[in-house]
């Protein structure tokens, strides 16, 4: 938590893993997957990161960004925080190669309901490591509030 807490306070900045350059660091191949859920203003998250390599990274940051509101008072998982009015930030923890990280799971509070929210995963902060594909760690998800999962 120390890591992503200095994290929050400025010692990098946001975009810092688009902002590596090629040989600047170790190469990795951050994916995330997971569900989204929405039912009566309440948004479930449950996301696994995983690392394809070629090289372990000791962590990463994970951003939620939201398209509505969060309600003010939210009990986030160990290794989260809020990062903006509509963004939660969460540690991966180690992400060994072809590993996969810690499960995070959140129950976010919305602070007005909404029929819709859009939820879009991307990575926050990976220690300057080059990730080449994009495509598996930024996610863009609609979940309707009809409580069903969608899946990413």
């Amino acid at each position: 938590m120390a890591g992503l807490l200095a994290l929050l306070g400025g010692a990098v900045g946001i975009g810092g893993a688009r902002s590596a350059r090629a040989g600047a660091g170790p190469e990795a191949d951050v994916a995330y997957h997971g569900r989204v859920a929405l039912a009566h203003g309440r948004l479930r998250i449950l996301l696994v990161p995983e690392n394809e390599g070629p090289s372990a990274l000791a962590n990463a940051t994970v951003r939620l960004r939201l398209s509505a509101e969060l309600a003010d008072r939210q009990e986030l998982a160990e290794g989260c925080a809020r990062a903006g009015l509509r963004e939660v930030v969460c540690e991966t923890g180690e992400l060994s190669l072809h590993g996969r990280g810690r499960h995070i799971g959140l129950a976010l509070a919305l602070k007005e309901r909404a029929p819709e929210v859009v939820v879009r995963v991307d990575t926050w902060w990976n220690g300057g490591a080059t990730d080449r594909n994009h495509s598996n760690n930024e996610h863009v998800v609609l979940a309707l509030d009809t409580g069903d999962t969608y899946a990413f």
